[in-house]
C-alpha cells in the first residue's frame, strides 16, 4: 500500500490546512479538529485501497517492470488483497458519512475513480496521466471543501502540484515502457515514441512557470519562494538530463528527483508562515 506515500500525503494535507487552506485559524485548533482528522484518515484509506487495486490490475506488467516487487506482491493472495480493498473502501465512505453526506459522496466518487483509472483509464495515452495526477490532487480539494476557503493562491499551488505530478506520471511511463508495450498499455511513449514524450514533459516544465510566477510575485507565500526558486533550478537540470536519458536507469533517477521536489515541497509549506508554529507553541504553553 506504499505507506510512505500515504504518510507524505497525510502530512501534506495537515500542513496545507494549517498554512494554506485555513491560515486565519490557530494551528493548534486545526490539529485538534476531529473532523479534519476523520477526513484525513478517510483519504488515507481510499488512497491505500487505490494502491491495492492498481497493483491487482498491474500484476502482469510488474513481472517485467518490477520483478522483485512482483515477487513480494505474490506472497499476498489476490483474495486477501481484494478483501482488504473492499474493507478500506467501506471505511473511507463510512468516515466520510460521519462528517456529512457530501463527504460520503465525495469519497465514494473518489474510490470509483481510483478503480476506473486502474481498470481502464491508465491504458490510454494522456488520459491516464491526467487522471493519475488528478487523483493525487483530489484529496486536497476534499479538505478545501471542508474549510470552504477558495483563495486564488490555493489554486496556484494546486496547478504547480498537478503539473509536477503529471510530469512524474509520464516519466513513469518512460521507465515502464517494456511492460506497458508487452501488455498493450497505450501510453504516450508506447504510442508516440520517447522523443514525443520528452517534448510533452518539456512543455509541461515550461508550463510550471505560470503558477510559480504567481506564487512568487503575486501571492504572499512567505519564505516558501526560496523553495520555488531552488526547485526551478533543479527542474532546469532535470530537463537537460531528460534529453540525454536513454534507458530505464536514467528514467528511474529522474523519477527519484521529482520525488525529492515533491517531498521538499511538502516540508517547505511551513516556510509560508513559520510564526504559526511559534504562536501555537506559546498558546499551548499558556
Amino acid at each position: 500500500m506504499r505507506g510512505y506515500n500515504i504518510f507524505v500525503i497525510a502530512l501534506a494535507q495537515y500542513l496545507s490546512a494549517i498554512y494554506i487552506l485555513a491560515p486565519e485559524k490557530r494551528a493548534l485548533d486545526v490539529l485538534l479538529d476531529w473532523r479534519l482528522f476523520v477526513l484525513v484518515i478517510a483519504s488515507t484509506f481510499a488512497i491505500a485501497s487505490g494502491y491495492i487495486i492498481n497493483n491487482f490490475y498491474d500484476a502482469k506488467k510488474d513481472i517485467i517492470n518490477r520483478p522483485k516487487k512482483s515477487y513480494l506482491d505474490r506472497l499476498v493472495s489476490q483474495k486477501t488483497q481484494l478483501y482488504v480493498y473492499f474493507v478500506l473502501n467501506f471505511l473511507a465512505a463510512f468516515l466520510g458519512w460521519l462528517i456529512s453526506w457530501r463527504a460520503a459522496i465525495f469519497y465514494s466518487f473518489y474510490i470509483f475513480l481510483l478503480w476506473y483509472y486502474s481498470h481502464r483509464l491508465k491504458k490510454y495515452p494522456m488520459i491516464g496521466n491526467l487522471t493519475a495526477a488528478l487523483l493525487v490532487v483530489l484529496p486536497f480539494f476534499g479538505i478545501l471543501l471542508y474549510f470552504k476557503n477558495f483563495y486564488h493562491v490555493i489554486f496556484a499551488h494546486a496547478v504547480f502540484l498537478f503539473l509536477i505530478i503529471l510530469i512524474r506520471e509520464i516519466i513513469k511511463d518512460l521507465e515502464n515502457i517494456e511492460g506497458d508495450l508487452s501488455n498493450n498499455y497505450q501510453t504516450i511513449p508506447v504510442k508516440f515514441g520517447e522523443k514525443f514524450a520528452k517534448t510533452i514533459i518539456t512543455s509541461l516544465l515550461v508550463g510550471t512557470l505560470l503558477p510559480v510566477y504567481f506564487l512568487v510575485n503575486v501571492y504572499d507565500v512567505g519564505y516558501m519562494d526560496i523553495y520555488f526558486y531552488v526547485s526551478y533550478l533543479v527542474l532546469i537540470a532535470f530537463a537537460m538530463k531528460l534529453w540525454n536519458s536513454e534507458g530505464k536507469v536514467d528514467y528511474v533517477k529522474l523519477h527519484f528527483l521529482l520525488k525529492i521536489i515533491l517531498i521538499a515541497g511538502v516540508i517547505c509549506i511551513v516556510l509560508i508562515k513559520p510564526t504559526v508554529i511559534e504562536n501555537g507553541q506559546k498558546l499551548f504553553l499558556k
